[in-house]
């Protein structure tokens, strides 16, 4: 299979202008080292399913996933920041995961899943990743409360081969204040 016929895809919580604006200042307060790679505010997101490489022949069967799933409305709440060790990287993390969310990522999940999509759900862990390449932990202060409203789903596809990660949205859903359903 040639790489053109190949995407990597995941689903997402895509910000807003403003949320990334407000993400943006909360960043700009990390006193990092100047050899540490920013994350630029326009690639902020959510991961809350990470699909990976999957044939472009696939992707019609991904939106429809999408399209199904696309429920979860609600605020989700930045207030800590955390640096994590093995991916060299410091990120805002939510400390509260609104049940909602963790319905949708259930779903996503389970959904993906039957159409044998080899996914690892441990845990969902709502971040956003601020810096990468930080190879020792930073003394990191206590980060301003931001908040994001999570009112829509995207479909991502992340380009490879470049240095910094260039993400288009594939397709978008504006996610429902009910439940998602199994």
């Amino acid at each position: 299979m040639s790489a053109a016929a190949v995407e990597r895809l995941f689903f997402a919580v895509w910000p807003t202008e403003a949320q990334r604006a407000a993400m943006a200042d909360v960043a700009a307060r990390l006193a990092l080292d100047p050899r540490v790679r920013r994350i630029a505010a326009e690639e902020y997101h959510v991961t809350v399913a990470f699909v990976g490489e999957v044939p472009a022949a696939r992707i019609d069967a991904l939106i429809a996933i999408g399209a199904a799933s696309a429920r979860g409305l609600c605020t989700l709440q930045f207030d800590a920041y955390e640096y994590w060790p093995k991916p060299e990287v410091v990120v805002a993390a939510a400390r509260q995961i609104p049940a909602s969310l963790e319905r949708l990522w259930r779903t996503l999940h389970e959904r993906l899943g039957a159409i044998g999509c080899a996914l690892d759900p441990k845990r969902l862990r709502p971040h956003v990743t601020l810096a990468r390449g930080v190879a020792d932990a930073p003394a990191l202060p206590s980060p301003p409360a931001c908040a994001w409203q999570v009112a829509e789903l995207c479909l991502m596809r992340s380009a490879r081969g470049r240095a910094t990660p260039a993400y288009t949205v594939v397709a978008r859903w504006p996610l429902l204040d009910e439940p998602a359903s199994g």
